[in-house]
């Protein structure tokens, strides 16, 4: 699967079904790692961002291998084509994965919703895009909605409020710079993937260890349990279908409509569905 060297215009078939890929793979990884981490008591969601990096690399290798995708050899010049994202993506996965079992949903629901001022502000910023006044109180009616919409539960944990904004910055800007990053002369969209996995798999790998992380992880009581291995191989999966949704919705759209539909994904169906995973599993 070459990729041209300009990009031509998208239609709008393409970047409909590149949201709604998006926006579906956003949904599932949520309800399997929420599972993951809440239900299961899974300790590690570093061990976890480490499954889903390593995935990537794998898929996207044999991918290459077999002619399937394209993307450039790895040269000297790599990293500076790539900086920040390599930061900024395993930012994105930890404080993701953090923020999501310490908080009651209504809240992280209503913090989750600042990633889409964030983008804006952030696409005017490095990618000098201007947005009419309707679209800006598009957004501020989306937060401001938010807020009313969970008033009825302004639950106050400190570090679960860190996490979620620190999650929310690096949202709005893994989105910005993979948007400025992906040029087809350059990286490409699959490049841009499998790079950042590749440069962010060891140092992630490092701290787990050397916090004790992944000692944790690999004493979790429930390696044997058939069921918390297939959620978590289907996390792992799940994590490059959305790094790869992601990408191709930023590709095809503006990271502001990624950060709106990734956004979409917390509606009230989806609160009920997630709190039914909310029960802990007996040992």
């Amino acid at each position: 699967m070459e990729e041209p060297d300009t990009a031509p215009v998208p239609s709008r078939l393409a970047r409909l079904l590149s949201a709604l890929f998006y926006g579906t793979c956003s949904f599932l990884i949520v309800l399997v790692n929420k599972a993951l981490l809440t239900t299961y008591g899974f300790p590690s969601p570093i061990v976890l961002g480490i499954g889903q990096m390593a995935t990537t690399i794998m898929i996207l290798y044999v991918f290459k291998l077999n002619k399937i995708i394209h993307f450039p050899d790895f040269d000297k010049k790599i990293p500076g084509k790539l900086f920040p994202l390599p930061l900024l993506y395993v930012g994105n996965h930890i404080s993701g994965l953090s923020s999501t079992r310490k908080l009651s949903l209504p809240m992280f629901t209503v913090l989750r919703k600042f990633t889409i001022p964030f983008t804006l502000l952030l696409e005017a910023i490095i990618l000098g895009k201007q947005y009419s006044l309707n679209i800006i109180l598009s957004v501020l009616a989306i937060v401001l909605g938010a807020f009313i919409a969970a008033g009825s539960d302004l639950t106050f944990n400190l570090e679960g409020y860190v996490f979620v904004f620190l999650n929310d910055i690096f949202t709005a800007a893994n989105g910005v710079y993979t948007k400025q990053k992906m040029d087809p002369k350059e990286l490409g969209k699959y490049g841009v993937l499998f790079y950042n996995a590749c440069f962010m798999l060891i140092p992630t790998l490092i701290i787990s260890v050397s916090t004790g992380d992944f000692q944790q992880a690999t004493e979790f009581r429930h390696w044997k349990n058939v069921l918390f291995i297939i959620q978590f191989l289907l996390s792992c999966l799940l994590g490059f279908l959305l790094m790869y949704s992601t990408a191709l919705c930023s590709y095809y759209n503006s990271a502001l409509t990624t950060a709106v539909v990734g956004a979409i994904k917390h509606g009230r169906w989806f609160k009920i569905l997630l709190f039914n995973t909310k029960q802990p599993v007996e040992t």
